[in-house]
């Protein structure tokens, strides 16, 4: 394809301070941990971004998967035992080791957001944070692939070191 820039450079705007120091044992996806909390430090360059974040309930934050996890095309997700090709997963073993959690916001104090449904490991750097607003995100539909057979196991199941490098 032409046209297509070689890279993208992205700036992280905030760092996630969690409890979790590994991705072993991690819920592996937000819906899975609806009362894990963790903060959003907000970076000093970005804090006026925050300005009436205060009126939403759900946001969805983009995270850089900064810890380790392999580039695979083909994955054996957390929820299935067979391979996938990752774009039909929400695997972290991705080309560009883009996360996407839709957290409920507790509380901002400053440049400190405080989270509810964490699913993300401490240090995870934060690229951008967007309000969720149902009209917008929510679509009804009767197709979701292979997770129609899994979605049940999702309380269950906890991160193990499969996406891990080497």
């Amino acid at each position: 394809m032409t046209g297509l820039p070689p890279t993208i450079e992205l700036k992280p705007i905030a760092v996630v301070r969690s409890r979790f120091t590994d991705v072993v044992g991690m819920p592996i996806q937000a819906a899975a941990a609806p009362e894990e909390t963790a903060t959003i430090e907000v970076l000093d360059a970005y804090r006026a971004g925050l300005r009436d974040l205060e009126g939403f309930d759900y946001l969805h934050i983009i995270a850089w998967l900064h810890r380790g996890q392999r580039e695979a095309l083909v994955v054996k997700p957390f929820l299935d035992d067979a391979e996938h090709g990752v774009f039909a997963t929400r695997a972290p073993a991705r080309p560009n080791r883009l996360g996407l959690s839709v957290v409920r916001l507790v509380a901002i104090d400053g440049p400190i957001l405080t989270i509810a449904g964490n699913d993300m490991v401490d240090g995870t750097p934060v690229l951008d944070i967007k309000p969720y607003v149902p009209r917008f995100d929510v679509r009804e539909t009767g197709r979701i692939g292979w997770f129609e057979q899994r979605l049940q196991r999702l309380d269950g199941i906890r991160a193990d070191d499969r996406m891990k490098d080497g």
